[in-house]
This record gives C-alpha cells, sequence and structure tokens, in this order.
C-alpha cells in the first residue's frame, strides 16, 4: 500500500523550511531535510540550517547526522531518508520532506537504484588528479562534451558527482544522464504531493543577497576558520558548498573579503537559477507563492483534496 508522502521543493532563500516547519504542525509530520550540505554538524551559518528555536518543536531528521569529512551521497541521502521515513510511519506522522537538492527528492520518490556498477580505481584516481591540478571547471568541460544534460544538473563544484558521471560513461559507454532518466520512469512507492515555492526573479536575487549578508553578519568566516581548524580540509566536498568554498579563499589571500561575498551572492543567484530551472521541469509539481501568507493553507487544501491528509 502507497504512503503518503508532501514534498516542499524550491529554490535557496524561498523560505522552504520556515514553510515546512509551519505546515508539519498542522498535519502532525515530521521534516526529512533534502539539502546536501545541512547533514553536516559544525556547518550551520553557510547552510541555513534551521536553529532548533526555528524548528518550533517539530523533528527533524538528515540534519547534522554526519561529520564534514563523512561520506554523503545521492546514495546515501536514500537509505538514511528511508530509514526516517520509517521512524515517521511508525508514529503515525506524516513525513514532509523539505530542500532545493532536486537528485536527492528524485532519489527517493524514485526509489532509485544505486547499486554500483563497476568501479575502475586508476581513472578515478585520475580524474581526481585532473580536478587538483587544473581545476574541477576542466573535468565540467569534459562531462559537457559527452553528457551536456548532466553537465546542466551538476554543478562544477560538486567534483563528487562530476567524477561519477565521468566514471559511469568511461565503463559503461552511456551518458549518466539516460541512466538516471531510465530511474526516474519507475513509479514511485509513495502517494505524495510535490509542491514547489516560487518567487518573482528579482525579490528571489534580492533575499539571497540579503542572505549572504545575513550569513557574514552572523559569523560566517569565523565558522570557515573554525572548520579549518578542526583539521577539515578545503578539498572535501563538504568544504566545496557554497559559502564555505568562497570564503576560504578568502582566508589563503586569493582574494578580498568583499570579492569573496561578491562572489558568493553571484553563485548562489546562479545556483538559484538552475534550481528554478530543475523544479519547473517537474511537471507533476504544484507551484506556491512563497510570499502568500496562505500558502500553508493552500498546501493543506491540495492535501486534503488528494486524500494524503
Amino acid at each position: 500500500m502507497e504512503k503518503s508522502l508532501v514534498i516542499i521543493g524550491g529554490a535557496t532563500a524561498t523560505g522552504k523550511s520556515d514553510l515546512a516547519v509551519r505546515l508539519a504542525q498542522k498535519i502532525n509530520g515530521e521534516i526529512i531535510s533534502a539539502d546536501s550540505m545541512q547533514i553536516y554538524k559544525y556547518m550551520d551559518i553557510g547552510t541555513a540550517k534551521p536553529t532548533q528555536a526555528e524548528q518550533m518543536g517539530i523533528k527533524h531528521y538528515l540534519i547534522d547526522e554526519l561529520l564534514p569529512n563523512e561520506e554523503y551521497s545521492v546514495a546515501v541521502f536514500k537509505n538514511m531518508a528511508k530509514t526516517a521515513l520509517d521512524e515517521i510511519y511508525a508514529k503515525d506522522k506524516i513525513p514532509v520532506v523539505v530542500g532545493g537538492t532536486g537528485f536527492y527528492i528524485n532519489a527517493l520518490l524514485n526509489d532509485t537504484d544505486f547499486t554500483e556498477t563497476q568501479i575502475n580505481t586508476n581513472y578515478r584516481h585520475f580524474l581526481y588528479d585532473i580536478a587538483l591540478k587544473y581545476g574541477s571547471d576542466k573535468l565540467h568541460i569534459k562531462l559537457r562534451e559527452i553528457d551536456p544534460q548532466a553537465a546542466d544538473e551538476i554543478h562544477e563544484n560538486n567534483i563528487k558527482r562530476v567524477i561519477r558521471a565521468l566514471e559511469y560513461y568511461y565503463l559503461t559507454g552511456e551518458k549518466i544522464s539516460s541512466h538516471n532518466k531510465e530511474q526516474l520512469a519507475k513509479q514511485s512507492p509513495y502517494l505524495y504531493k510535490f509542491f514547489t515555492l516560487t518567487l518573482p526573479r528579482d525579490v528571489l536575487y534580492e533575499r539571497i543577497n540579503q542572505r549572504v549578508d545575513t550569513m557574514m553578519e552572523k559569523g560566517l568566516e569565523a565558522e570557515v576558520r573554525n572548520l579549518l581548524n578542526m583539521g577539515y580540509y578545503k578539498t572535501l566536498t563538504s568544504m566545496q558548498g557554497l559559502g564555505y568554498k568562497e570564503i576560504v579563499e578568502y582566508i589563503e589571500g586569493k582574494i578580498s573579503l568583499d570579492g569573496a561575498v561578491s562572489n558568493l551572492k553571484q553563485k548562489t543567484r546562479n545556483f538559484a537559477k538552475r534550481q528554478i530551472t530543475w523544479f519547473k521541469n517537474k511537471t507533476e509539481n504544484i507551484p506556491i507563492n512563497a510570499a502568500d501568507n496562505n500558502a500553508v493553507s493552500e498546501i493543506i487544501s491540495e492535501l486534503e483534496r488528494f486524500f494524503i491528509y
């Protein structure tokens, strides 16, 4: 029997976390974070992680569960999220999955099979060497040559996913985007409704700029310095996240602080643009105006209409 599941997606800075908490309070729900960065401990400001106060007593899963040097991938996310789902269903509560990492959301909804095809350690090390010597953009250019769709979906800073896509093509001769498309065609084991928060582009970009300024005021630089002092190297996947990489460049003297902040704002806006495109292509999603004070009520009305709640 299909089990109910609510998805709250959308670009960064649209207010997903806040809305999800208010929704969970109304529908007896608990929250699963579909964010690739909030899973890490000690990385609070740069990930816009909801504080205990902001969580309003609602149980959150997949937040503060791993150290910054621990493995986290879409496959790990799916397994951890399914465990969280079992816990939530056992309490007769409704899971609310919230986040902007579309690849993660898809993996959960479609129960994507991440069984490793095969591994070529030498080739993988070869690709990592290229990234270290010449920069991650070199690998991303190569990926765009063989699989433009995957290049559009995977940010160049996500070295691990870029390398996995190149490795998959090298080993199988198949584009990883084609493989992912096949997985998406699988029927979901869940009875779900997918809501996407939207805002006018100019409003969203202003929110993003303000969010970055707020992060700096809250101590993003100190957070990054603390991570480095704890021994978490800049080459870690977690340290490649937006906000962390830019501040590391400032700390290393490669760029001014103003320059780092400016870069972070621009890269975050670019990231939001890609998120908007991804969510627009999800034909089953229901757009919700994030600025509408009645957004939670609208979602609940939809859930009641489709017998999920």
